[in-house]
């Protein structure tokens, strides 16, 4: 699931690489606006390709997870008001 994800990213991360040195090598030639069109593309891939590389996935561990202490567990829960212990 990492590798899956950091594929994803380096993908986007390459494209954006990819756009920009095109855009100012030969599009820039060909028209100045469609060269700032293509950076203003490059800019926005950065942020969505660290929303996709950060996301859970289904079989990831969360910060809510068991930890497996159960001492800790039950305080956790308690303070989150999963479980009413009664006395």
């Amino acid at each position: 699931m990492y590798a899956r994800r950091r594929r994803v990213y380096f993908l986007l991360m390459g494209g954006c690489l990819f756009l920009f040195v095109s855009a100012w090598s030969f599009v820039r030639l060909l028209s100045v606006e469609a060269a700032v069109a293509l950076c203003v593309v490059a800019m926005v891939i950065p942020p969505v390709a660290a929303v996709i590389a950060n996301r859970r996935g289904p079989d990831d561990r969360w910060w809510d997870d068991p930890s497996g202490d159960p001492k800790s567990d039950e305080w956790w829960d308690e303070l989150d008001g999963k479980r009413r212990h009664e006395e």
